[in-house]
């Protein structure tokens, strides 16, 4: 349906894509306040050139959403397509191996920060609607919203969508900010966990401290931390908070063996992180671990003297970022203030602590035997010659539970990144295969999508 003007224009394609990554895009620094501007203009403008009939850059009270549309019959069904032109920091910028905004193509794969998460994913659902559009076989309505603020929780969306109900309104949403398997077993997410995010601040004396002086006495902030983290989990590896598990949806034994279909090589898991045994919560495989159960982990620890050479200080605060993954049923209001409770109940009385929330999002599933779901599989299905295996997903996008709450729209996550694809780490990349691969497959999923809605 669309491989003839793939073939013609996948250059072209590639070029474009190549020009986006360069902008620097990154949402929680407020030094590329303009770059994220740029971004939001380069999107829309691509949008116009695609064929949509109309694209704006909207203001929200943060970043811009670039909207677009183009409507071809009322009655036809309208699939809604979202995604995220901000990225992660590329910090630390020494552990890349090329310039994270200088898209470099080393092993079919373009290594670059947000190769893959989101530019790479959102722009091929561009390039497939523009492929439709000139090839006068775009069957369904579409809309575009594509917006600037996922990687710092999307605080700002949720008054954007509640203000533009009428404007969003669709019978799906279509997102590309996932995984499939591998490159020989394509699959579609059905489901992703949520999160609470926080920063936490022990507090001992009122300055910093020579260690030789006071060390031995005065209580270290950094030592009081480590010991009330190493805490938060036993050694079963299950997490200690009081409640935390109370609301977890537990899998029966047949969802969890059809989850258990999808291919699995522990050893190759191991030996490509460079592990030598893996962890977590007993009585669950590592792909429950990663999908279906609720996580707490470390994101960033700091303190005292962290620079070149020796300074024996005894330091007066220890920081930590941690993240908790959260299942249905979880909320992450309700796993926050639990968090908060403990970590304050387990402090001892030599130092104060403050926990301050970040952001956060509820789970999602969407169901495995709706139309939208089966539009996706028969897309995969005819891109790849095989039906593809229904997974769930690890990470969180916080404003799909918030679309299905405010609009009343299913999603369907249909991403083509992989695991090996090192999203918001040094050296994230995107294979060239699956670039391509999801233009083509995109535009079955509004055929088949158009076909079982009549």
């Amino acid at each position: 349906m669309i491989k003839a003007y793939l073939e013609e224009n996948k250059d072209r394609f590639l070029n474009e894509l190549f020009d986006l990554i360069r902008i620097p895009s990154v949402s929680a620094d407020p030094k590329h306040k303009e770059d994220m501007r740029r971004a939001a203009d380069f999107v829309k403008d691509k949008l116009l050139a695609a064929g949509l009939d109309t694209a704006d850059v909207i203001e929200t009270a943060g970043h811009p959403v670039v909207f677009g549309e183009k409507q071809i019959d009322a009655t036809k069904p309208t699939v809604l397509v979202y995604g995220h032109y901000d990225v992660q920091p590329a910090d630390p910028y020494e552990l890349w191996q090329t310039p994270p905004f200088e898209p470099t193509i080393r092993n079919e794969r373009i290594y670059a920060r947000g190769a893959c998460d989101d530019k790479g994913q959102f722009y091929m659902h561009i390039k497939a609607i523009e492929g439709m559009i000139a090839g006068g076989n775009l069957p369904c309505n579409v809309k575009v919203m594509i917006e600037g603020e996922e990687e710092v929780g999307s605080e700002h969306l949720g008054a954007f969508v509640a203000a533009n109900r009428d404007r969003l309104q669709a019978d799906v949403i279509l997102i590309s900010d996932t995984s499939i398997i591998n490159n020989d077993t394509p699959s579609v997410e059905s489901g992703l966990r949520g999160l609470s995010y926080v920063e936490v601040e022990v507090t001992g004396p009122n300055r910093d401290l020579h260690s030789g002086v006071y060390g031995g006495g005065v209580e270290n902030p950094i030592n009081v931390l480590c010991r009330m983290i190493a805490s938060l989990k036993d050694e079963q590896g299950r997490i200690t908070i009081p409640g935390f598990y109370d609301a977890v949806v537990e899998l029966s034994a047949d969802e969890r063996t059809e989850l258990a279909k999808a291919p699995f090589d522990e050893e190759e898991y191991k030996q490509d992180l460079g592990l030598n045994a893996v962890a977590g919560e007993a009585g669950y495989s590592t792909p429950e671990r990663t999908s279906i159960r609720p996580t707490l982990d470390v994101n960033g620890i700091w303190g005292g003297y962290t620079g070149e050479g020796a300074k024996t200080v005894l330091p007066a605060k220890a920081h930590a970022k941690i993240s908790m993954r959260l299942v249905p049923n979880q909320t992450p209001d309700e796993i926050t203030d639990l968090f908060t409770r403990h970590f304050t109940a387990i402090a001892p009385p030599t130092v104060t602590v403050k926990v301050m929330p970040h952001h956060g999002g509820l789970p999602y599933v969407t169901p495995t035997d709706s139309v939208e779901f089966e539009a996706a599989s028969k897309a995969f299905e005819e891109a790849w010659g095989k039906k593809p295996i229904p997974t769930r997903g690890g990470g969180s996008i916080p404003i799909v539970a918030l679309f299905e709450q405010e609009l009343g729209i299913k999603s369907i996550l249909m991403g083509f990144g992989l695991d090996a694809d090192a999203l918001h780490s040094p050296n994230e990349s995107y294979g060239l295969f699956n670039f391509y691969k999801g233009i083509e497959t995109i535009p079955y999923f509004y055929k088949h999508y158009a076909e079982l809605k009549k």
